[in-house]
């Protein structure tokens, strides 16, 4: 049998012997860090053919694993995932408060100002009837469910019938 103890002129059983399990915990070492590779790589890279590269480049001993550790991806997929869903949820949060930003000076702004206060530009237009903010492409208030191109209605008052008009129901 053929071993490194031989080739090296080592006669003593005990030298060979550690030799012989240097070798093999080299050789152990170096496939649980191929397979780290693989799996770590899984944990980080949506492509599988990226996955595939890593893992190969991960089977020249120890400088593929090296070199997989200097240019992999700082961060698991996981992790993304979880911070973008973060900032979708921040970003509703945003928007459900009420506040927005003016298009034209990024100023923070309400959703029922008609004007910025920063750069005193118009934002909205005002319900003719109840002077509540109505965005550009509404065609009535919501609030008081008067035409928004109409003129206010006459104040409601007790008004006098013609006598040409005849009772409701009579």
């Amino acid at each position: 049998m053929l071993n490194l103890a031989s080739l090296l002129g080592i006669r003593s059983s005990t030298v060979s012997l550690a030799a012989d399990l240097l070798i093999l915990f080299a050789i152990v070492f170096w496939l649980a860090l191929v397979y780290w590779t693989f799996a770590d790589a899984r944990r980080r890279i949506q492509d599988p053919i990226l996955i595939g590269c890593a893992t190969v480049a991960s089977l020249f001993p120890y400088v593929g694993t090296l070199i997989y550790v200097i240019v992999r991806p700082p961060e698991y997929l996981d992790d993304r995932h979880e911070r973008e869903l973060e900032i979708a949820a921040a970003e509703a949060r945003l928007a459900e408060s009420g506040l927005l930003l003016c298009p034209h000076c990024d100023h923070e702004v309400e959703k029922d100002f008609l004007r910025c206060p920063t750069c005193m530009r118009k934002l909205k237009d005002p319900c003719p009837t109840c002077g509540k903010p109505l965005r550009p492409e509404w065609k009535l208030c919501p609030y008081c469910e008067a035409d928004v191109g109409a003129p206010a209605p006459p104040p409601r008052g007790r008004t006098r019938r013609r006598a040409t008009e005849q009772p409701i129901g009579g």
